[in-house]
């Protein structure tokens, strides 16, 4: 079972380095595609279900992986980014995004190249298991 969750880990890895790929070309097609899903609330609370699975699955994926912690601790932040935008509220969470719209493309292609830092991390982590001495310390 353990196998098959950094196999799960591979497409949120994958998924995190296409939106860094495309918000460091693109980050006003970026900014495009998160306006709409702050669209409507359907879409919004979707998009915080998908952010906060996809935290889980990291977390879960992360006790079989090469760094745990780490990925443990990224899986965290990744729930916790969802559930922060639920707080917040919808409202409040487009205020936010327009903010960080205004601040110009360069905030953007920041954020961009987090995302795609943290899935080439997440690949890395995934792709081979715990080293020796990490097995035998578990």
């Amino acid at each position: 079972m353990r196998k098959d969750m950094r196999i799960a880990a591979l497409p949120i890895a994958l998924l995190s380095i296409a939106v860094g790929i495309a918000g460091i070309a693109s980050p006003e097609g970026g900014m495009t595609l998160r306006r709409l899903y702050f669209a409507t609330p359907g879409l919004f609370y979707a998009v915080v279900a998908v952010r906060s699975a996809m935290g889980l699955g990291l977390i879960l994926a992360a006790s079989s992986s090469r760094w745990p912690r780490t990925l443990r601790a990224l899986g965290a932040v990744v729930c916790l980014q969802g559930l922060s935008a639920m707080l917040v509220g919808l409202d409040h969470a487009r205020a936010i995004m327009e903010w960080e719209g205004m601040q110009g493309s360069a905030l953007l292609r920041a954020g961009a190249a987090v995302a795609l830092a943290s899935g080439s991390f997440i690949v890395f982590a995934v792709t081979q298991g715990p080293s020796e001495e990490q097995r035998k310390a578990a």
